[in-house]
């Protein structure tokens, strides 16, 4: 089968490219990369990732909501919990709606909405989760076997 090798963009359809982009400027700290009208482009920097946001002519000022069939959410990674912490400051002192950090059993989230209530999440993977990755990229295996260690480690927190 052929491989991928990772995802090369996202596009998001937003009510006000003015507002929508200066949150991912401000807030997020992308750097306009084209403006194509009906599309403005960012990038961050530092991990090559770019966000489109689009503007559709016949599109709704309807908000979002993860209710409807497309997108859940858009997850971004953080490096650490205190990252998180760092970043949860920022989205106080900016005016971010925002859920506190949550722990999990395979990290920590830190859940939060674009100015069209598009959800967004920062998270941080624990030690765990970065060990079965890191296995997942060494070898393949079975999808039986994933399941079982997870029900099994998932049962050893309780939950």
């Amino acid at each position: 089968m052929p491989a991928f090798a990772g995802i090369d963009d996202l596009a998001l359809t937003v009510t006000d490219l003015d507002r929508s982009e200066r949150f991912y400027t401000e807030v997020l700290g992308l750097k306009p990369l084209m403006d194509f009208g009906t599309v403005r482009t960012l990038v961050d920097r530092a991990s090559g990732f770019v966000l489109s946001l689009c503007r559709h002519e016949l599109g709704t000022a309807a908000p979002f909501t993860e209710l409807t069939t497309g997108l859940d959410h858009v997850g971004m990674a953080a490096a650490s919990r205190d990252e998180l912490v760092e970043w949860e400051r920022r989205f106080e002192a900016l005016g971010v709606t925002y859920t506190p950090i949550r722990d999990e059993a395979f990290g920590s989230h830190l859940n939060f909405r674009d100015p069209d209530g598009i959800a967004l999440e920062l998270s941080a993977s624990n030690e765990v989760y970065d060990g079965w990755m890191a296995e997942l990229r060494a070898r393949d295996n079975p999808a039986d076997e994933i399941r079982a260690r997870v029900m099994d480690y998932l049962g050893s927190l309780g939950t």
